[in-house]
């Protein structure tokens, strides 16, 4: 069962989210908050699977408790980032932090849900058409790069895995696009990350960008 903490000051959302949750075999809502510091206190206290929280809440914003809960001791508890407002710096701040996912509040129900199914299983994403933009603006100010000698150390399933994940593929979606298993594609995120120097998915998105390895259009 995923235990989930619902962060936001607008109760009428809080509710339509618990009432999305409740039709959820595998979810349970453990908990709301109403601002960001009730947000941390309640983390803190229930230590839920996933936070949800809005970037905009009274007392503390979003990000600032995002960092509050990921920085503390012990933390295990994985933290979305739901806005509407998909601000570059807000992305950064999420990032930087260790959220999980920065996504938008027009996203499906059914997708929501599906975003906090990934989090809870430890991997990160992003909304692709945030994803999109951004990556369209690190392609926009870095210089071309010529190939760098670790790329040659990838395999070329690895190299399909970095290309997917330059298209903001979740790992589910990478497994139907390759015909393989999640587990396997989480063990090739893995190796991609480690034999390129990576920290995080992020970060793959970029390298593959600013080394020109995702074709035009």
């Amino acid at each position: 069962m995923i235990r989930v903490l619902l962060a936001d000051d607008h109760a009428m959302f809080r509710s339509g989210m618990r009432a999305l949750l409740d039709t959820q075999p595998d979810f349970t809502c453990v908990g709301e908050a109403s601002d960001g510091r009730e947000a941390v206190a309640e983390t803190a206290r229930l230590r839920p699977d996933v936070a949800v929280l809005d970037v905009r809440m009274p007392r503390l914003d979003g990000l600032a408790a995002t960092e509050a809960i990921l920085s503390a001791p012990g933390n295990d508890t994985r933290v979305l980032v739901l806005t509407t407002y998909d601000a570059d710096e807000y992305v950064y701040r999420a990032l930087r932090a260790g959220a999980s996912g920065f996504l938008l509040k027009s996203l499906a129900p059914e997708e929501l849900v599906a975003a906090m199914r990934v989090a809870a299983r430890g991997d990160a994403l992003i909304d692709p058409s945030v994803t999109r933009r951004l990556v369209a603006k690190f392609a926009a100010v870095l210089e071309p790069a010529a190939e760098p000698p670790e790329l040659a150390r990838l395999t070329s399933r690895e190299r399909e895995v970095l290309l997917l994940l330059a298209g903001a593929c979740s790992n589910a979606e990478i497994a139907r696009k390759l015909h393989v298993g999640e587990e396997t594609v989480k063990t090739h995120v893995s190796r991609v990350l480690s034999k390129l120097g990576l920290p995080d998915r992020v970060h793959a998105v970029v390298y593959a960008y600013r080394h020109k390895l995702v074709p035009d259009g």
